[in-house]
């Protein structure tokens, strides 16, 4: 018989923390699983983890798992079955879990609720992830936001405050359940190991999110409003991936910069910082409110853009191969490292569907795929606001030059120069559009173009005037 007979469930998915975890303090008061289910039943191909996230999940599960003490009771399967498994094995009395806000998960725990609920389970979700709940912001009518300002500004900022932070969770009570397997048992890690260069680049789990935090408001946070625009400065937090597995929370972020000094951290960069926080939030409330948001135009009228058939520049563009610059260091910065700076996002999401004419979701799949912040409400989100489909979108003809992109947010040349090491010799006038530079130079630089690196797949002012004639098809008169 076994001693301390667990009577709860604590079962975890994107917090994978012990501080500020309200659903594992709500475990801890009594002897409990801790339980992690890799879920490959319920989600789909569309939701299912893509393969660089799933090298950070694997790894920072295996930090949280260090932190408990190697008590974490790893499954992988339906979850509904396994949670209904195990609360028959063990007599469960209490499951508490923190919510997840994508909607294969919203009806997924549903059913588990309703299931567990119907034997005299007592099952409680909390909220972890978000600052607000989406249905707690809304215009006086009740209805959901659909453009940034106004949701940030008059909706969250006059809502009730954030709840503070909770103190760390007890961890003695914790118990491994007899039928857990190992985490390499459970098999996260994808066979095509190309994501194996982030060794070394990324420090994951609970500790290295919150030293990450305070470096940024050490090194980053000043001048944060106008050098987070540059690749190459320090002006960028990169706490996307700690916050979409929960290793940090947004509260434990927006109340350790709310409660900064004023006199040495000015109000406009602390306020920019909160609003990127609360870019974030608007996203989940979009995906709440529009749950096809991952697939399907926000705005219907972008069902009848003309799309190019032909995608065969897609292999290109993914791989940095473009000719532009600037657009090809984005994205060799994302297969190298499974990140990408946001105002690189920016220029190579315009640049796929409004150069190229390649419909958003090829877009949507490869940053699936190729982020170790994958996060289904901000990417949806973002490549929509890109579009033009989407939210608060930015006006279809607003077309990032790609050339003046570069000679804007990397004047200097060294974020390109890192990505394309081939064009590290052309001067830096050229380095945007080596095409214009005389062969002359190119020859000093080392740069044969079409062999060291590409011409232009695409010509800027015809592809941009194609672009605008497509959104001409479907503009509202």
């Amino acid at each position: 018989m076994m001693s301390n007979k667990p009577t709860a469930i604590y079962w975890m998915r994107q917090d994978l923390r012990i501080a500020d975890n309200p659903a594992l303090n709500r475990a801890s008061s009594e002897h409990f699983l801790a339980v992690y289910i890799f879920d490959d039943v319920n989600s789909n191909t569309e939701t299912m983890i893509g393969e660089a996230s799933a090298w950070w999940l694997y790894n920072s599960l295996d930090k949280h798992n260090s932190n408990l003490n190697n008590n974490i009771s790893f499954f992988r399967g339906d979850a509904i079955t396994i949670l209904q498994g195990l609360c028959e094995s063990y007599d469960i009395k209490n499951v508490f879990w923190n919510r997840c806000y994508e909607p294969w998960r919203i009806d997924r725990d549903s059913k588990i609720k309703d299931s567990l609920t119907s034997k005299g389970i007592n099952c409680e979700s909390h909220n972890a992830s978000l600052l607000w709940e989406p249905w707690e912001i809304h215009k006086d009518d009740r209805t959901p936001y659909l453009v940034f300002t106004p949701f940030f500004k008059k909706g969250c900022l006059n809502a009730s405050p954030p709840r503070y932070p909770l103190v760390s969770a007890d961890l003695s009570k914790v118990i491994k359940a007899n039928n857990a397997k190992d985490l390499d048992e459970i098999s996260i890690l994808p066979k095509n190991n190309w994501y194996k260069k982030f060794d070394g680049i990324w420090n994951i789990g609970e500790h290295a999110a919150y030293k990450k935090l305070e470096d940024f408001i050490e090194d980053g946070l000043v001048n944060y409003k106008d050098g987070r625009n540059f690749p190459y400065q320090n002006n960028v937090s990169r706490l996307s991936p700690h916050l979409h597995f929960g290793e940090i929370s947004p509260n434990q972020i927006w109340y350790m910069v709310d409660e900064l000094d004023g006199s040495i951290y000015p109000e406009r960069d602390v306020y920019h910082f909160k609003s990127e926080i609360g870019w974030r939030e608007f996203s989940y409330s979009l995906l709440y409110y529009n749950q096809e948001l991952q697939t399907e135009n926000l705005y219907k009228k972008f069902d009848k853009f003309p799309w190019t058939k032909d995608i065969s520049n897609l292999q290109n563009w993914k791989r940095g191969l473009t000719g532009y610059p600037i657009v090809d260091a984005g994205m060799r910065e994302l297969w190298e490292t499974g990140y990408m700076h946001n105002r690189l996002r920016m220029v190579v999401g315009s640049f796929l569907v409004k150069n190229l004419l390649i419909h958003w979701n090829y877009g949507e799949r490869w940053f699936w795929n190729c982020l170790i912040d994958a996060d289904m409400a901000s990417n949806s989100a973002s490549w929509q606001w890109v579009a033009g489909s989407g939210a608060d979108a930015a006006p279809y003809f607003r077309i990032f030059n790609p050339i003046m992109q570069g000679q804007k947010f990397d004047p200097d040349g060294s974020y390109t120069k890192k990505y394309i090491p081939e064009l590290a010799n052309v001067p830096l006038k050229y380095l945007f559009n080596p095409w214009d530079a005389p062969k002359s130079i190119l020859d000093d630089s080392g740069v044969t173009l079409g062999k060291d690196y590409p011409y232009p797949i695409v010509n800027m002012q015809e592809s941009r005037d194609l672009a605008l004639d497509a959104f001409d098809t479907i503009r509202i008169k």
